[in-house]
């Protein structure tokens, strides 16, 4: 009995990791970032990854600074993605919305190493969605 409780604490310790929301009593509101899973996923050889800020990152005319960078599982920066719809690298941009409620955006990785012209290699691979210094983290898996 003691390992089944415990298997249900260390999952919604999980849970609550994964999503970056606080578990909790309910009616919380909607954190200001929201970084969505990739897809598709499993992939080969690109992906997109879609995020949400919200409203109140661009209040009083405040303009966030986002980076979305990719890392393998030993922690070595692998890619900087682009911000479809502009073709910019997701590194230290500035994003603007007139959207009161937020806007979404989305990411492009053509699964390429950067600087090279080599496909990441199959395996497990980290994003991190960097907001005015918050961290957002999720995996994603490239399979050959």
């Amino acid at each position: 009995m003691q390992r089944y409780a415990w298997a249900v604490v260390l999952g919604l310790g999980l849970v609550a990791a994964g999503t970056g929301i606080a578990v909790g009593q309910g009616n919380n509101p909607a954190p200001p970032v929201e970084l969505r899973q990739n897809y598709p996923n499993p992939f080969n050889p690109a992906t997109t990854i879609p995020f949400i800020l919200g409203g109140e990152l661009f209040a009083n005319g405040h303009e966030p600074r986002v980076s979305l960078r990719i890392y393998n599982v030993l922690a070595q920066l692998i890619a900087v993605p682009i911000l479809q719809g502009t073709g910019e690298p997701l590194d230290q941009l500035v994003l603007t919305c007139s959207n009161p409620s937020g806007c979404a955006f989305s990411a492009y990785w053509d699964g390429n190493v950067q600087n090279t012209r080599q496909q990441a290699a199959s395996g497990i691979y980290i994003y991190q969605l960097t907001v005015d210094g918050r961290r957002f983290t999720k995996k994603m898996i490239v399979m050959k």
